[in-house]
């Protein structure tokens, strides 16, 4: 058991100084392979996001600047309009459409906005859609989560999502072409303690998103899932939404990320990954050596929680050793 537990810290050592090494600092080796966005394949493109008016809202200022189409969704109309009136390009802001939108409203109001989305532009239809809406709640224990907690994060995060999918993505059939680009989640590819119900929607999105594609590809459909690790996200006003408590948590900006993601999406990317270390080295361990990956999560696991309900960093290499570092 000793052997193991020494074999087990020597790989895990040996991949982390690899990564380090290569410089895979902030994203997998396949995405940061592409240097550059492919800008025609975004260019006049029609661009539909949920999501637009909170969280990455710097993906509509980027799209529209790569002289995309787009349509902005979310609940609050009058956050829509403030994004629209930041956009500069080829179409923005003047021809960028506010679609009001609530993913747990039920298949006939989505089926509605579809309709609505694929008028907007006579003679082309949606081209992308960016599913970036998404539900979290602080960290809590698997067993403290409440059902309306359950059932609010899954009716956005996968049913809403689904259910818009299923609607739109006739449409792109017709025209034989079509790409969903997917914000998903680190928490969808790794354990997440304190964030189980997250985790499992994430894990709930990526499933279905790449069984679709393997339904669609050779039907022209595309899906490209981008995963992050903690995003420095702002509000409206430009300021961070991370916290001062969480400060020390190494966080990717929002600009790095969505910059990765659109590269992701025009160069046809199936899966990416976007983190900093060391939550990059254990996606790494969990996808290709799942022993080691799990069983590093399962000495961090209750550690994470303890911090995280402290206010402490939860991504800190000190909670393999028992260290809860304050922020």
């Amino acid at each position: 058991m000793l052997t193991l537990f020494f074999i087990s810290l020597f790989l895990i050592l040996v991949l982390s100084a690899l990564l380090f090494k290569f410089a895979i600092s902030d994203g997998d080796f396949t995405l940061l392979s592409r240097r550059h966005v492919k800008r025609e394949e975004i260019e006049d493109k029609v661009v539909w996001i949920t999501g637009a008016s909170r969280g990455i809202e710097i993906l509509a200022k980027q799209l529209a600047s790569l002289g995309a189409k787009l349509i902005l969704s979310a609940r609050n109309e009058t956050e829509l309009e403030r994004v629209r009136k930041q956009l500069t390009g080829k179409y923005a802001p003047e021809q960028v459409k506010i679609l009001p939108l609530d993913l747990t409203s039920g298949e006939a109001t989505l089926k509605e906005a579809v309709d609505k989305a694929e008028s907007f532009f006579p003679g082309a239809g949606v081209d992308y859609m960016i599913h970036n809406a998404a539900y979290e709640r602080p960290k809590i224990t698997a067993l403290d989560v409440t059902e309306e907690s359950l059932k609010a994060t899954f009716n956005v995060n996968v049913f809403g999502t689904i259910c818009l999918t299923r609607l739109l993505t006739p449409f792109m059939l017709r025209r034989g072409r079509g790409h969903f680009v997917v914000m998903s989640s680190a928490a969808g590819k790794t354990p997440a303690p304190g964030q189980a119900v997250y985790s499992a929607s994430k894990y709930a999105l990526n499933g279905y998103f790449h069984s679709l594609r393997s339904e669609l590809c050779q039907k022209g459909i595309k899906v490209t899932v981008v995963c992050p690790g903690p995003i420095e996200t702002s509000n409206g006003s430009g300021a961070t939404t991370s916290g001062t408590k969480v400060s020390s948590e190494k966080r990717v900006s929002a600009e790095r990320c969505v910059e990765l993601t659109v590269i992701a999406a025009s160069h046809g990317l199936k899966e990416v990954w976007i983190s900093y270390q060391p939550v990059l080295a254990v996606m790494y361990l969990v996808q290709y050596m799942p022993t080691i990956g799990y069983w590093l999560m399962d000495k961090v696991g209750g550690r994470r929680v303890e911090a995280a309900a402290q206010k402490g960093n939860t991504y800190s290499l000190g909670l393999l050793f028992g260290k809860k570092k304050a922020a």
